[in-house]
């Protein structure tokens, strides 16, 4: 049986052209105006709180050895200072930034035991109380015996 070969006309390729064309704008639109729905979203990493110091051995670590320092691990600009005042473990908590605003990444509250004061490692003169009155404090809360501090206010 003979197979004929013949080419399609120029209204059909034509026709077929603009169809394509059609869809796929219709495509990107779509994708555009989904991409501007989200503007509502806010994605945050890692979790909204720092946790997992159990109350007891905690404030006993800090009655023993002084408040402790947690170096932000994540990009170094978030340095805190954990502090725990008073005997009671279930309360007396504080955090606060371990360094001043805009200081070089190596600057950071020291503990002195002597003086039961914090003192800046690049300006001695620059001191601080126990309580670290005059630097950024973060909600501190105790659930179910633990220790959690709020370090993504907002």
């Amino acid at each position: 049986m003979p197979v004929s070969r013949s080419r399609p006309d120029l209204r059909t390729v034509v026709v077929v052209g603009l169809a394509g064309a059609a869809v796929a704008l219709g495509l990107v639109l779509g994708v555009l105006l989904l991409s501007r729905g989200g503007a509502g979203v806010e994605i945050r990493l890692g979790d909204r709180d720092f946790r997992n110091m159990e109350t007891g051995r905690i404030s006993a670590e800090i009655a023993d050895r002084g408040p402790i320092l947690f170096g932000d691990v994540a990009d170094g600009e978030l340095d805190i200072i954990v502090q725990h005042l008073g005997d009671d473990p279930e309360s007396g908590w504080l955090a606060f930034e371990a360094r001043r605003p805009g200081q070089s990444r190596d600057c950071f509250f020291q503990w002195q035991v002597e003086q039961a004061e914090f003192v800046n490692t690049c300006d001695p003169d620059d001191v601080v109380d126990a309580a670290g009155t005059g630097l950024r404090h973060f909600s501190v809360a105790v659930v179910d015996g633990e220790v959690r501090i709020d370090i993504n206010p907002g």
